[in-house]
């Protein structure tokens, strides 16, 4: 069985997966694969530099700046570059042996039609709760955060997509929740 875990920014997604580790279930994170797999992919390396231009590379080291802006560009950008990367991430994620997966952007990417999950899980937040959260982890202004997020799908979309949702606001038992998805998981 494959479950796939989503939620927007600052939602605590990688927080349940720590907690679902906490239980014996290893997590596939997709961001670090993908930033691992742009380091260490000569296959990558080469499209992205086709794509994007060989200074996307000093070195072996990426140049986040130069794909940012390139992603930032156009929709027709990012989507290129998504081309390139997401199927080597799901390949990835299939060779791992994993059956749990993390990825923010599995609805808004397509991620979840290239690998076929039996369900999925939306972590949700308030609105202010995620702002905070953002705002405290990278250390950017309110305006930055909200501009962030507002460039994912919303919450309640991905939620409405989801077969479970996990409610990670501070104050409600996390642990009940994810032990009772959990239960409902093995039946």
């Amino acid at each position: 069985m494959r479950i796939a875990i989503t939620g927007g920014i600052g939602s605590g997604k990688s927080f349940v997966c720590r907690k679902l580790g906490e239980r014996g279930i290893s997590v596939y994170d997709c961001d670090s694969a993908a930033k691992r797999l742009m380091r260490s992919s000569p296959y990558i390396r080469s499209a992205l530099c086709r794509l994007v231009g060989d200074d996307v590379y000093s070195g072996d080291m990426l140049q986040k700046r130069v794909l940012a802006t390139f992603l930032l560009a156009s929709d027709s950008n990012r989507i290129a570059v998504n081309d390139i990367v997401h199927p080597a991430v799901a390949a990835d994620f299939v060779a791992s042996g994993l059956t749990w997966l993390e990825s923010a952007i599995l609805f808004d990417s397509g991620f979840d039609k290239r690998v076929a999950f039996d369900h999925t899980v939306c972590v949700c937040a308030p609105l202010h709760t995620r702002i905070a959260r953002v705002m405290a982890r990278d250390g950017i202004s309110r305006a930055k955060a909200l501009e962030w997020i507002g460039q994912q799908l919303p919450q309640a979309d991905m939620a409405s997509r989801c077969d479970y949702v996990i409610h990670n606001d501070g104050t409600s038992d996390l642990d009940s929740q994810i032990d009772d998805m959990l239960a409902s998981l093995l039946k």
